[in-house]
């Protein structure tokens, strides 16, 4: 039996806690060609795309969430999911096979129900970001860029809070999300304050590809 890029597994969900199936993809299947300035990642295979599958919609309760998620709710806000969510939930299940449309409904669910979680800024604009590249894929500039905005404003949060601490995203990395987005969206003027950051402290970055890359995009944009 030949072996296809999708599988069946069985998630937990973090709200309800009932199991629910979500499909995934095979590693061996994902293959990226390269990666944008963003970090978008361009798959050999545009229809084995794994930012399809990164968020879990439960077919239970409706709620939705990615593996950045932390467990904890804090007080008050599982009651606000389950009037906001739950209880206007209409039931289906996202297992299978997905496009990019069920992709950005999945990831929209996903930015609802961790803004009402009160999650992490580092993680909603991690959702955020994603859902602009799914736009970019569709050649949707203004949904691109107002996407691209709303991460940018959540990583600015991020920086300013330190919420991305304990997470994989050090503090050069959010700094470069803040420097490239902005420069995307055309903000030249918080574009070079984020880069200019990074440049001055670059002796202590230990991720010279951070560095390189803001080099880069600082040429770029004083090209523009």
């Amino acid at each position: 039996m030949e072996l296809t890029p999708h599988y069946e597994t069985t998630i937990t969900c973090i709200y309800c806690k009932e199991d629910f199936p979500t499909a995934k993809l095979r590693s061996k299947f994902v293959r990226v060609k390269k990666h944008e300035s963003d970090f978008q990642p361009v798959y050999v295979n545009p229809d084995v795309n794994g930012i399809y599958y990164n968020v879990f919609v439960c077919e239970h309760c409706g709620f939705s969430f990615t593996e950045d998620f932390s467990r904890y709710f804090v007080p008050g806000t599982e009651q606000v999911i389950q009037s906001q969510i739950v209880e206007r939930f209409v039931r289906r299940s996202y297992n299978g096979e997905r496009t990019v449309f069920q992709a950005l409904e999945a990831y929209k669910l996903a930015l609802v129900c961790g803004n009402l979680k009160k999650e992490k800024n580092v993680v909603l604009a991690g959702l955020a970001m994603r859902i602009a590249w799914l736009y970019r894929s569709l050649d949707n500039e203004g949904q691109e860029l107002r996407f691209m905005k709303m991460s940018r404003d959540y990583y600015i949060n991020a920086y300013t809070t330190g919420d991305y601490s304990s997470t994989q995203m050090s503090e050069f990395r959010v700094l470069y999300m803040i420097g490239e987005l902005s420069r995307r969206i055309g903000d030249n003027e918080e574009a070079t304050r984020s880069f200019s950051r990074i440049l001055e402290q670059q002796s202590t970055c230990l991720e010279p590809q951070i560095i390189t890359m803001t080099k880069e995009q600082w040429l770029i944009m004083r090209e523009e």
